[in-house]
């Protein structure tokens, strides 16, 4: 089973477009370029998003797989994780077919969105059918709601036949899609009444991102950094690339 990887690159996601950032990687030749520049910069994990011909989310094995080896290949040091995000397109049955399809190193899943319409005796089957196969599953938490349902599947077991990994999102639903660093406290508090061992990393949504990111990183956190979610450098200024939020951090993290 992969560990998290200590500084993983999301260079694009799955709502916005070049009219948000002429160098938000869209295509597979783009994605790999942006990766192979981040890992330079310092960045040992990558998280993918695909779109389509027409520049839309798209959840795709045969999309996945082709992604995947090409990037492989450019850069066959860094972990590879994969996305199920659902953008109210995907159901949970899907979700979970496309990760039984690709079988893939490592994937994110919303959590609220594989309990959506589906009991928690079905989720945990899967989550085990995954640390079976192998599969990293880095569970995405937005806030208290998702932290209830976390401590209800724990309470379950099963998630303790793989490494339980996490990942706290800083800012998704604040006003603006502004973050700041005490906003991970709560997952702090919670992760050490619940699951202190786990590995866990964050992702922070606006100008603070650095900010957000360094506080976890001083508390032994993992991180995730890119243009999915920000911008912007520590300094107020917009990002030219995602190999620059990559440097920005880690100048910053490291000082």
């Amino acid at each position: 089973m992969k560990p998290l990887p200590k500084l993983m690159v999301a260079p694009n996601g799955a709502r916005k477009t070049k009219a948000d950032h002429p160098a938000l990687p869209m295509t597979l030749e783009e994605v790999v370029e942006t990766a192979v520049a981040c890992h330079a910069a310092g960045a040992d994990g990558l998280h993918l998003h695909l779109r389509d011909a027409e520049g839309r989310h798209i959840l795709d094995a045969g999309l996945y797989r082709e992604a995947l080896a090409e990037l492989h290949r450019a850069v066959p040091d860094m972990l590879l994780q994969i996305t199920t995000e659902a953008v109210g397109m995907y159901s949970a049955a899907q979700q979970r077919a496309i990760v039984e399809e690709v079988r893939p190193q490592a994937v994110s899943i919303s959590l609220a969105e594989m309990l959506e319409g589906t009991d928690l005796d079905t989720a945990a089957a899967f989550y085990a059918k995954c640390a079976k196969d192998q599969i990293a599953v880095q569970h995405i938490l937005y806030g208290a709601q998702d932290l209830t349902a976390m401590s209800a599947l724990l309470d379950r077991g099963g998630l303790e036949t793989a490494p339980l990994q996490l990942l706290f999102v800083l800012g998704r639903y604040t006003a603006g899609q502004e973050s700041a660093p005490s906003d991970l406290d709560p997952f702090i508090r919670w992760m050490g009444r619940n699951c202190a061992s786990a590995e866990w990393g964050v992702c922070a949504f606006g100008k603070r991102e650095t900010e957000c990111l360094t506080y976890a990183h001083g508390k032994g956190g993992n991180v995730r950094i890119g243009f999915e979610n920000s911008f912007w450098n520590s300094d107020g200024t917009v990002a030219t690339s995602n190999a620059e939020r990559v440097l920005d951090f880690r100048r910053v993290s490291e000082a």
